[in-house]
């Protein structure tokens, strides 16, 4: 039986009642009340959840506060759907680590009866919302919210308050290499550092490099692109137009280009959301071949 195609469909039951629950799950200034409190062994994570990186030394001042405070805001729980009389994490894991940690018996929940998919909505957009989250773990959090639901990214720019080249950018670090996208999690990298190896052949040698030298982002792109730099080919000198632009911007083009097989100009004021694109083709059977892409045939 040929599986159904992905639904494209508006974020959630409703982005605002995840959010909802997101935003008090956060605010610890207005703790919410619980439900009910149930022996933490009885709680277990999300199997899907979308962040897989917990910083220790916030895990063991939130253990700290927790042995001394208790948990001031419940887990949001749903039952877990593989094991009966036990609970799922739907928000809240750093808070059930942090408990285990400091050896509690019991946590306060809230439960609430969310769908798998709502489930793993829920999961990401609460990540996505901390400020502590590494660059990879948020791109792959928008990657998820593409592939599982369908969502644009213009839909996730508009409901979470990001822009749509932020979105994009980030998701363009998830094409680097394993190793270099390990710097970033651990913080060796910057996200801004990563960004100017995208596509380098030698991505995962110069990202050591601009490691060991520290270098600043200025100087990891001129790194890249310096024709004597550790595998690196000799390049055309960037035109007046190409050095006006960002590296994003520049890279996205290269990008383009090396898809459609043909030259291809982005152009937007700095800070606007709006630009253009301009494809320009070879000959008459490549803009047939345009004008099948733009027509979707």
């Amino acid at each position: 039986m040929a599986e159904k195609p992905v639904r494209t469909r508006a974020l959630g039951r409703g982005l605002s009642a995840l959010m909802a629950d997101v935003a008090a799950d956060t605010n610890e200034e207005k703790p919410r009340r619980p439900d009910m409190r149930v022996p933490i062994e009885h709680v277990h994570p999300n199997p899907d959840q979308p962040r897989r990186h917990f910083d220790e030394e916030a895990l063991d001042e939130l253990t700290a506060s927790i042995r001394e405070k208790g948990i001031i805001q419940p887990l949001i729980v749903r039952a877990d759907p593989g094991r009966p009389g036990q609970y799922q994490i739907v928000a809240g894991e750093r808070r059930w680590r942090a408990a285990q940690r400091a050896r509690l018996h019991e946590v306060p929940v809230v439960h609430r009866s969310y769908s798998d998919t709502e489930v793993l909505e829920i999961a990401i957009i609460e990540n996505i919302q901390r400020a502590d989250l590494n660059a990879i773990d948020e791109a792959a959090g928008y990657r998820q919210l593409m592939e599982r639901f369908g969502h644009t990214q213009e839909q996730m720019a508009t409901a979470l308050g990001k822009s749509r080249s932020h979105i994009a950018n980030l998701i363009r670090l998830l094409q680097l290499p394993d190793t270099v996208q390990e710097k970033v999690v651990l913080g060796a990298l910057s996200a801004g550092h990563a960004r100017t190896l995208i596509g380098h052949p030698k991505a995962e040698e110069l990202a050591q490099h601009i490691v060991t030298r520290n270098l600043s982002v200025r100087e990891a792109e001129r790194l890249t692109r310096d024709p004597a730099s550790p595998g690196s080919k000799p390049r055309p000198r960037a035109t007046k137009s190409e050095q006006a632009k960002d590296a994003d911007t520049v890279a996205l083009e290269k990008e383009l280009s090396a898809t459609l097989k043909m030259d291809i100009s982005i152009d937007h004021l700095p800070g606007q959301e709006s630009g253009s694109i301009t494809l320009r083709y070879k000959d008459l059977a490549q803009l047939d071949d345009v004008l099948r892409l733009l027509s979707g045939g």
